[in-house]
Order: C-alpha cells, then sequence, then structure tokens
C-alpha cells in the first residue's frame, strides 16, 4: 500500500497564502483580493472589490506605478520587484516588494493585471539599519556629511527617476523597431530616438560620474595609446548635428598616438563644445583646436561672447554652479566640473581666460604614457 500525497486546497492557498495576490482591472480597480493582503491592510475582503489601486498605495508608490510599472506593463507585460508601499486602514504604510504581470485576451486586448506582494519590513529595517549606521560613520567630519547627502540624493534620482524611464522609452524604441511596419521616415525618426536615448544615458552617466568624483572616488580612465584625431572629428561632428545653426571651426594638428583614456577625452571635448554653444555668443563661430607639442597634448575651446565675471570664474567649475551669464538656460551644470575631473585623471589641467572678445577653455595633459606613473616620478 502506497501513500499518496494529499490532493491541494487551491482556494485555500489563494486565500491563505504567505503574500498578497490583487487582480486589478485596466482602469486600475480591484477586482479580486485574496485574504492575505486584506489582513495587511485591515480591510476585509469583499471592501477591497472596487476599491481604485492608488487608494491602498502611498504616494511614493502611485508615482512609481504611474511613470514606472505602468508603462513598462503595457510594453512587456510584465515587471518585478518594484518597492512599492501599501497604505493600511489606519493610514499605517506597509512596505513591500511587489511583481505584475498582464492577462490578455486571444486578441492581445487588456483583461487584467496580476500583482504579488511580499512585505518588506525586515528588509527595509535592516536597509535603514545599515543607512543609518554609514551615516553615522560618516558624520565624523563635515566632509563625510556631505558626501553622504550626495550618495543619497542621486541614488534616488539614478534609481528612480531617470533609469526607470529610460528603460521604459528604450523598451518601447525596441519593440517598435522590432514589430513594427514603419515607413522609411519612421525608421529615421527611430534612429533619431535611439540616438537621444543614447545622449540621455549619457546624461545619467554624468550623474554617476558626479557621484563618484564628490564621494572621493575619482574619475575612473583606461588609458592605452590611441590615435584620438578620429575621435574628435566625430565628437565635432555630433556637435554639428544637435546645434547645425553654429559654426564651428576646427582645426585638428594631433602627432599620434596620445595616451589617454579616448571615451573620457571625447566626453571632456564635448563638453567644451556644449558649454561653448549654451553660452557663445550665436552670431559667431567657436573654436575647437587640438595639438600636440613636444610630450603634450593641447586641446582648446573658444567663443565670442560677454566676459565672465572673476567672481562667476571662481565657482565654474564646481557641480551644480551654472553662474549669472545665462540664468535662463537649463540644465545641472555638470559639464565643466565632470570636464574638470576628467582633466586631473589624465593628470592634465583646465584653464579658463575671459576677456570682452573671447573665452576660451584650455585642456593641457601629457601625451605620453608619463600618466602611467605616480605622479611623484614624472619628470618636472
Amino acid at each position: 500500500m502506497s501513500d499518496s500525497p494529499p490532493s491541494e486546497d487551491l482556494e485555500d492557498l489563494y486565500e491563505t497564502a504567505p503574500c498578497g495576490y490583487l487582480s486589478v482591472s485596466p482602469g486600475g480597480v480591484i477586482v479580486k483580493a485574496n485574504g492575505t493582503i486584506a489582513d495587511w491592510l485591515g480591510r476585509p475582503t469583499a471592501d477591497l472589490a472596487g476599491t481604485s489601486l492608488h487608494d491602498i498605495l502611498g504616494f511614493g508608490g502611485r508615482i512609481a506605478y504611474e511613470t514606472h510599472l505602468a508603462p513598462l506593463l503595457r510594453m512587456q507585460g510584465h515587471v518585478h520587484e518594484i518597492a512599492l508601499d501599501l497604505v493600511t486602514a489606519n493610514g499605517e504604510k506597509v512596505p513591500t516588494i511587489a511583481n505584475a504581470a498582464e492577462k490578455r485576451e486571444k486578441d492581445g486586448s487588456h483583461r487584467f493585471t496580476r500583482l504579488t506582494f511580499f512585505r518588506a519590513v525586515d528588509r527595509r529595517m535592516y536597509e535603514r539599519t545599515l543607512l543609518n549606521a554609514r551615516a553615522k560613520a560618516e558624520g565624523e567630519s563635515d566632509s563625510y556629511r556631505k558626501a553622504a547627502l550626495l550618495r543619497e540624493q542621486f541614488i534616488a534620482v539614478l534609481g528612480h527617476d531617470l533609469r526607470n524611464p529610460l528603460a521604459a522609452i528604450a523598451g518601447g524604441v525596441h519593440l517598435l523597431g522590432r514589430k513594427e511596419e514603419l515607413s522609411e521616415r519612421g525608421f529615421a525618426l527611430l534612429e533619431e530616438m535611439k540616438g537621444s536615448l543614447e545622449r540621455a544615458s549619457a546624461l545619467v552617466d554624468d550623474l554617476l560620474d558626479l557621484a563618484r568624483g564628490s564621494l572621493g572616488g575619482g574619475f575612473a580612465v583606461e588609458c592605452t595609446n590611441v590615435a584620438l584625431t578620429p575621435t574628435l572629428e566625430q565628437v565635432v561632428a555630433e556637435i554639428r548635428s544637435i546645434a547645425p545653426e553654429r559654426a564651428i571651426e576646427a582645426s585638428l594638428r594631433v602627432e599620434e598616438p596620445v595616451y589617454c583614456d579616448r571615451g573620457r577625452i571625447a566626453q571632456l571635448a564635448s563638453n567644451l563644445l556644449a558649454n561653448a554653444i549654451t553660452h557663445g555668443a550665436a552670431d559667431h563661430p567657436i573654436s575647437f583646436e587640438a595639438a600636440t607639442a613636444g610630450d603634450l597634448f593641447t586641446l582648446s575651446v573658444a567663443n565670442a561672447g560677454a566676459r565672465i565675471p572673476e567672481t562667476v570664474m571662481e565657482h565654474l567649475f564646481q557641480p551644480f554652479f551654472r553662474g549669472a551669464v545665462r540664468p535662463s538656460r537649463n540644465g545641472l551644470g555638470l559639464g565643466l566640473f565632470i570636464a574638470a575631473e576628467i582633466a586631473k585623471a589624465h593628470h592634465g589641467t583646465i584653464d579658463l581666460t575671459s576677456t570682452e572678445l573671447e573665452t576660451r577653455f584650455t585642456f593641457t595633459m601629457p601625451r605620453s604614457d608619463l600618466i602611467a606613473q605616480p605622479s611623484n616620478e614624472r619628470p618636472q
């Protein structure tokens, strides 16, 4: 006589599962909820049916649902491990980690969104404990306190406000190119969108660079002997395509190779050119020059326009500083800060001169692999 396994009660499994279940209509109304999530929220199961999903989400959860979870569900049909705070009948928060998937009809129409919630109270408490311990350790000096503030601000921005929307847009662009029938003009627009996404991702990388540099980690560079001229030509061509109405006069006289991180030098050049486009006089050309002389590599960008006041020049390479020259311009004010950090990482400098006729940024660094040696071993 063999022992047969007991049969499972599927209804009981749904109602008393160690996780919360919700089925939500396309309009965001709860259609069905299990007993577990009802117990968490302190509300009868029957009362949850017909309630808007937003009514049980915290403020941050509503934003995450609208800006990240819902768009990704539309595009790929599922989302995993999203942090959402639920709100009980008494107004208390229940931290959870949620997974979601769409149930669709055979014709592709949206029928339900199914969500699974796992309580994350212990996990959040552990994370907060770690953050508090780190903050306490870093709070021993003023510089560590500033570093902690920057770290928290940028982790929040990069982790949610920037990365998630970019991922959603990238997913949509990918699906359009793979599944939709597009005209020749449509494919051209799609390529432009991809280029815009790449530039947006580069901005996110700028923010990561800022956080890394501000926290004392410095900018990472991977230097090799490279032919730098094609890279600089590509940077100029890209800026010209972004601002076709602006004239850029380029002069490249570089003796190859140059020992550097090619990508970082391109980033520095692009930032200086973008700064000249933003702040230079629109009716005068921008001068872009790169040359080698002996063991030095020099790159300079000059534009016409109003002279930069001394009080502004003192702060121009600080993060988030845009000065009062063009206060109406948009931007985070990171370009010059990042350029200066890249110069420092290459054992170089950026000098600034500004007169009534011209403002010029000049980057100078060793051309050979002297950068690979410690600074105290380099010849003076």
